[in-house]
């Protein structure tokens, strides 16, 4: 299987970031410390359980990038596909037809991440 919702996404929005930080990087500096402090493990969530809700707003919003930034964070923070999926499962009753189109974007996204950080070979 071939992904284009994760890493190709970022990588599209990766100077696009990159020149626009430039003309502001005071906001991107506030922002980066926003981002820093809300994943930030707390008292009840965990920074897996944050990433993961960040995925599924992501669906909701109907955001590609979010989607996949979010996603190989979610990795990152050690979701599992199977939590993945079934937090996406939330996101169809949710957000109804439009997230059956995002949360399958979202899926691959993950899954594209988790078998790269798990060393997972996937179909070219």
């Amino acid at each position: 299987m071939t992904h284009g919702h994760g890493k190709a996404v970022l990588d599209d929005l990766n100077p696009l970031t990159r020149n626009l930080r430039r003309a502001i990087p005071d906001v991107y500096d506030g922002f980066r410390e926003l981002h820093h402090a809300a994943f930030a493990p707390g008292v009840a969530l965990d920074t897996k359980m944050k990433e993961l809700i960040a995925v599924a707003i992501a669906v909701a919003v109907e955001c590609d990038g979010c989607i996949a930034s979010h996603a190989r964070a979610a990795v990152r923070a050690g979701a599992s596909k199977e939590e993945c999926a079934d937090m996406l499962a939330v996101t169809f009753l949710m957000g109804g037809g439009p997230a059956s189109i995002y949360a399958p974007r979202a899926y691959d996204a993950f899954c594209e991440f988790y078998d790269a950080e798990h060393g997972v070979q996937t179909e070219a």
